[in-house]
């Protein structure tokens, strides 16, 4: 299926299967718009799916190994050409300095033609 045909639920759990197979970069090439804004909790949103790639591949060189992507709750209001997504999930990877890492977070994503065009995270910063 092609990104107008599918819904946004299929597309939602294509990208979870993708980042729990730790294709992340792939996801992020596959599910986002060139344009995608993404931004964690209250900072300004970094704009550009390259330059979000490169901020990605900044964090995936801190992890040392990565354990799970678990997904507690998915909620999907709207289909068609514009949805919002809301993901509750749990992430554990061991970082560089071989410390465990638990971070539970919510993501909202504005789905726009079957692609992510703003995605804003939200989690405890002190975690």
């Amino acid at each position: 299926m092609t990104t107008t045909t599918q819904s946004v639920r299929e597309r939602v759990n294509d990208m979870i299967a993708y980042i729990q197979s730790g294709r992340i970069l792939d996801a992020m090439t596959e599910f986002y718009h060139a344009d995608a804004a993404m931004q964690e909790n209250g900072k300004e949103p970094t704009v550009g799916l390259e330059t979000n790639i490169e901020r990605e591949k900044a964090f995936l060189a801190q992890v040392k190994d990565f354990h799970a992507f678990d997904v507690i709750a998915i909620g999907i209001d709207g289909d068609g050409s514009t949805a919002t997504a809301l993901i509750e999930s749990r992430m554990e990877f061991t970082n560089q300095e071989d410390t465990k890492v638990v971070l539970e977070q919510v993501s909202v994503q504005k789905w726009v033609d079957g692609k992510i065009s703003h995605e804003r995270f939200y989690y405890d910063s002190g975690a």
